[in-house]
């Protein structure tokens, strides 16, 4: 692969809304901090999402409700500076934007300082004037619909949304009214398959799904989930690419082994001093410890 440059642009609003009338599909990973995202901005991934599932996968939190203003801002630079072809999307925080529509701009406002290229909310009708103001004012914003992590104990359904009449027809009515406020794009979570295509094909806005089915204009998998990283989470939409967890867990193995039967580290792993300078430093220690 050859080197990186720092010179390539960004992807912009209008190039991610294009993809939709192309007919190409759009890819998209989560990335919390500077190594994974640099990872992933040299391959061919459109957005960079920096999700409040860093809260889980990085802090250790039971969901996604605990996560705050200060520890996104954290992820988001870190992203921020790995970053230079994808655009980065930043989930805004529970509690960053239900309060009012100037907290809502003024928290935008800081993450997108910090590095973000768009800000993500979650929910529907409820948030139009949200959406449409941060939209006013220049911040993309990029939906989100379905099973809502941010607030999951508030709904009656088993985490996918869709599977009655009424259920597709709130998604549907919110898909269009997020479309209406200005957002460039919608993520549908846990979504069943026949009404994400539904909503697909009825909006002008590119849908990324996540556990919601092949005709999404996209798709977005937390990256230590696809990697195999946690081995305690595995929901049916999640691929397996590679089985990390296994192996960061035999080299730690290894490694410890190896440092305590005294394998590691190696002549191949030491530096070693210019012998004639080895020899005067010996001497000059055996004048001194000779006194």
């Amino acid at each position: 692969m050859q080197p990186y440059s720092n010179q390539s642009r960004k992807k912009t609003v209008s190039e991610i809304v294009d993809t939709k009338k192309k007919g190409d599909k759009l890819v998209v990973l989560t990335a919390y901090d500077f190594s994974i995202a640099s990872i992933i901005d040299k391959n061919d991934i459109d957005i960079i999402l920096v999700g409040d599932s860093a809260g889980m996968v990085m802090l250790g939190y039971p969901n996604t409700r605990p996560v705050n203003m200060a520890e996104m801002l954290l992820f988001c630079r870190a992203v921020s500076n790995a970053t230079n072809k994808a655009m980065i999307s930043v989930d805004m925080p529970f509690g960053s934007y239900q309060k009012n529509i100037d907290e809502a701009i003024s928290n935008a406002v800081i993450l997108i300082k910090a590095g973000a290229d768009s800000v993500k909310v979650e929910g529907g009708e409820e948030i139009f004037d949200r959406i449409k103001a941060m939209v006013d004012i220049g911040i993309p914003v990029m939906g989100h619909i379905g099973y809502k992590p941010q607030t999951s104990s508030m709904w009656n359904f088993s985490k996918a949304a869709g599977k009655t009449k009424e259920s597709a027809l709130k998604l549907l009515h919110d898909a269009k009214v997020i479309e209406k406020a200005g957002a460039f794009s919608i993520v549908l979570e846990m979504i069943t398959t026949e009404v994400a295509e539904i909503i697909t094909k009825n909006i002008s806005i590119p849908t990324i799904g996540i556990g919601s089915g092949p005709a999404c204009d996209g798709q977005v998998l937390v990256t230590y989930d696809m990697l195999g990283i946690n081995q305690d989470f595995k929901p049916k939409f999640v691929k397996k690419y590679l089985d990390l967890n296994h192996l960061i867990a035999t080299s730690v193995q290894t490694y410890s082994r190896d440092v305590k039967s005294g394998a590691f580290p190696s002549n191949d792993n030491i530096i070693h001093m210019d012998t004639k300078e080895y020899e005067e430093f010996l001497n000059e220690y055996g004048l001194r410890a000779s006194k």
